[in-house]
């Protein structure tokens, strides 16, 4: 369903980058049209559907480490979700522009509200790849699911996949995703995209939280047919996620890299292509390098390899050394058999 010759599809996510501005959320579908995306991906919940309202323990991220220190689950989501009366004016913008849009829903209440809208696919999270019975429920309105595969095991993809299917999923991709904010190249494992495609028998992209858009480009080769990269207007206005996410000119840049490298793979080929023949004249050849008369020996010294190419092939130098030339020929004279006793 996603890559249109070869060319992968590729989502912008807007994540909670509309730091609560409706106008704003419009404005980055926008910009994410103009750089040339196929859809917009926005995200449906609120803090009551993902958490608990506690600001203490397990609720309450204490990592020195994460972009969200010092925030409560609970507060960190009522900051970062979008509104449910956004969904419908964002995603008639995005049919303005003639894109895609749809969302990730985290749980059942989310998935009525999104059928209501009519939205053409459904996006699974990796922190909800576990929850069986939210696959289960979008599974069932039949329509293409894409999965995020981050902190997974094979066994836990089995399970996602085989629940999928088992409820009328007919359209399935899965991602390869890292799930950290941002995560690095190194820890991005490209690798395992035909090898997951392969185990599932399903299309296999890429959900990329790396800085820039090397690692995404690089996964073309691969054979990611979806590419989902988050994107704001400008990291310097800040948000939830906006450290990790594209600018519209790197957004821009991305589409372009990709739709490059996707035409580049092309298939297995050893043949002189079309766009190859006008450079033939200019391969290495062998020449008479000095004026030689009939009768005259070839020696390294009148003979040379070198361009263009209209002479005899290199390959036969060594047979030709030490024979005799049939006929007077002036310097930068082109070789060819007849010319050879």
């Amino acid at each position: 369903m996603w890559s249109k010759a070869g060319c992968p599809f590729i989502i912008a996510e807007m994540s909670g980058n509309h730091n609560q501005s409706l106008e704003r959320a419009l404005a980055i579908v926008d910009a994410a049209a103009e750089a040339g995306v196929d859809a917009v991906k926005i995200q449906t919940y609120t803090a009551d559907t993902m958490t608990l309202d506690i600001d203490t323990g397990e609720f309450f991220i204490a990592d020195k480490d994460s972009l969200w220190k010092g925030e409560s689950l609970y507060h960190l989501y009522e900051k970062a979700h979008t509104p449910w009366e956004w969904h419908k004016p964002i995603f008639d913008r995005c049919k303005e522009h003639g894109i895609m849009g749809f969302s990730t829903p985290f749980d059942d209440t989310s998935v009525d509200f999104l059928e209501e809208l009519g939205v053409p696919c459904y996006k699974i999270a990796s922190f909800e790849n576990v929850d069986l019975p939210l696959i289960r429920k979008v599974a069932r309105t039949g329509k293409p699911l894409i999965v995020s595969t981050g902190m997974t095991t094979v066994s836990e993809l089995d399970d996602l996949v085989r629940t999928a299917r088992e409820n009328g999923c007919t359209d399935l991709t899965l991602l390869k995703c890292t799930s950290s904010y941002p995560s690095s190249p190194e820890g991005t494992n490209l690798r395992t995209i035909p090898h997951m495609r392969e185990l599932f028998r399903c299309d296999v992209g890429l959900s990329d939280h790396t800085l820039g858009i090397g690692v995404a480009v690089a996964s073309v080769a691969l054979g990611a047919t979806v590419i989902e990269k988050h994107f704001t207007l400008s990291r310097a206005d800040g948000g939830v996620d906006s450290v990790f996410s594209l600018e519209p000119d790197e957004m821009a840049q991305l589409v372009r890299e990709c739709r490059v490298a996707a035409l580049a793979m092309g298939e297995v080929c050893y043949e002189i292509t079309e766009q190859e023949k006008k450079s033939l004249q200019f391969r290495r050849s062998l020449y008479i390098a000095e004026d030689m008369n009939a009768g005259e020996v070839f020696t390294e010294k009148n003979l040379r390899r070198i361009r263009p190419g209209h002479g005899i092939s290199p390959k036969y130098y060594d047979i030709i050394l030490g024979k005799r030339i049939l006929r007077d020929a002036d310097r930068g004279t082109a070789l060819c058999w007849s010319m050879i006793e």
